[in-house]
């Protein structure tokens, strides 16, 4: 299977995943699997972006880009952390709007159903991008855009985990809604620390490759 064959079903994946999520996240007033469809979102506009560079970077060099699109890759990288960074916040100051408001009724049990099909999706997602980052020594670009990618959904894999376990706290005792804000929080910042490193390392090597 080739590599971009399997970023476009990790693509189709998190497609799937948003529409669900958000459906539940809404009918459920749960914030943290509206955090989680936001991740998803931002994963698909990066999986989409990495794949339009990976084709660009793939042109041969010509009279106008003598260097081909070397940074194609890299700005796709950039772009994917960028994106994260914006949701991240959005969430944040939502989780600790309810915090300090009160959150309401939260529905347990669907966020339960949706947060664990959401990791096990997401953990087959990462296993199936994982047997693929050792087959691109040949070009650090793609390397780094494909590990970028591989990074955020093993963390989507393990948000969504989180929130499965806070929806059956919920549940189990009918109750405890401000765990449901406390997990996103805890989500956006997990995310919002990966996706900093994400683009502090991508700027330092777009820096090293302009020297």
């Amino acid at each position: 299977m080739s590599r971009t064959t399997r970023l476009s079903l990790v693509l189709c994946l998190n497609l799937a995943l948003i529409v669900g999520l958000v459906a539940v996240g809404l009918t459920a007033h749960s914030l943290g699997v509206l955090a989680a469809a936001g991740d998803y979102f931002a994963d698909a506009v990066g999986i989409g972006v990495g794949l339009f560079a990976i084709m660009l970077s793939r042109r041969p060099p010509t009279a106008q880009r003598p260097h081909g699109h070397s940074n194609a890759t890299s700005v796709a990288a950039l772009f994917n952390g960028a994106l994260l960074l914006l949701i991240v916040i959005f969430v944040i100051v939502e989780g600790v709007h309810r915090l300090a408001n009160g959150t309401g009724h939260v529905h347990g049990l669907p966020m339960v159903i949706a947060s664990s099909v959401s990791a096990i999706a997401m953990v087959g997602g990462a296993l199936l991008l994982k047997n693929d980052v050792p087959d691109l020594d040949d070009d650090d670009g793609d390397r780094a855009n494909v590990r970028a990618i591989l990074l955020d959904t093993a963390a989507d894999a393990a948000a969504a985990g989180g929130a499965a376990f806070a929806g059956v706290i919920i549940v189990a005792t009918d109750g405890h809604y401000w765990l449901d804000p406390t997990v996103a929080i805890g989500i956006a910042s997990f995310v919002g620390y990966h996706a900093i490193i994400l683009v502090r390392q991508v700027i330092g090597s777009m820096r090293q490759s302009a020297i």
